[in-house]
């Protein structure tokens, strides 16, 4: 876990470097190209098998949300702190959470009432609505959270079908398929260093969730989450030593509230699955 925050911090660091040079739309198609040519054997294979028509629909929603997010994602990355992106980010947990709640018929007891209550409040501090003025790059990681954790909702009911490298790789063709007419239209003539810094982009975007899952397989989540939070710790000294950003102790404190609430929910849920597996043995 530790190696996967600081590989996402560096997918947010390099985002944040290019600054807008290319418009986002582009700068994504070119990261998600160069993921099909990681999961091209994943990808190769799952194509041949084929899927069902309901789960060409569920790939297709996917992947069409995934578009909206990742173009949300790159615009706020080039306007905001990388600190309050990364914290803001921590909403993704908390819409899949909420949205099992109302999609998926998952029960939403008190307790992880009040620690959704807690995430919130804690994306307030970071944001901190009517004490300052938000920049349009505030609003679109807003989007971008509320549109990954809608992503990850319909992920989760593809993995009951298919299996997760496959579901993987068909996201990231979708998403390149729904990309490319929107890159098509703002496109600009990018520099080889551009395109290479993209492409190290979906390295260690790659890197990371590879190193997320070895993490989760080795170890249970209620010990994996909460080192989450040193992203945010790895996220402020990016800000501060490379971008020359202030330390916002608001965004570390927001952020360590939402993370709190976060591990908290994942603490409660292991403590539920543990409870009910001698009650499914009797």
């Amino acid at each position: 876990m530790l190696a996967t925050g600081l590989c996402f911090v560096a997918v947010n660091g390099i985002v944040r470097w290019l600054g807008g040079a290319l418009p986002a739309p582009q700068s994504a198609f070119i990261r998600f190209v160069f993921g099909l040519v990681f999961l091209g054997p994943v990808l190769v294979p799952g194509l041949r098998s084929g899927f069902s028509p309901r789960i060409w629909r569920l790939l297709s929603l996917r992947g069409a949300l995934h578009v909206l997010a990742v173009i949300a994602w790159f615009y706020a990355m080039s306007r905001i702190p990388v600190a309050e992106a990364t914290a803001i980010g921590f909403l993704n947990p908390i819409v899949v959470t909420v949205g099992a709640a109302l999609f998926m018929g998952e029960r939403l007891a008190l307790r992880r009432v009040a620690a959704v209550g807690v995430a919130l409040a804690g994306a307030l501090v970071v944001l901190r609505p009517g004490l300052r003025d938000l920049d349009p790059g505030h609003l679109s990681q807003i989007v971008a959270s509320l549109a990954f954790g809608a992503s990850y909702l319909v992920a989760k009911r593809i993995s009951e079908h298919v299996p997760a490298s496959v579901v993987v790789a068909m996201m990231s063709l979708t998403v390149s398929v729904g990309l490319a007419p929107l890159a098509w239209a703002v496109w600009v003539p990018p520099t080889w260093g551009q395109v290479g810094w993209l492409g190290l982009v979906a390295v260690f975007a790659t890197a990371g969730h590879y190193t997320m899952t070895r993490a989760f397989a080795a170890a249970p989540l209620t010990v994996t989450q909460p080192v989450t939070f040193l992203q945010l710790i790895w996220a402020s000294l990016l800000g501060i030593f490379v971008f020359h950003e202030p330390l916002d102790g608001w965004v570390i404190l927001g952020g360590g509230m939402m993370i709190g609430a976060i591990t908290y929910i994942t603490w409660r849920e292991a403590r539920l699955r543990v409870a009910a597996i001698p009650a499914a043995a009797e």
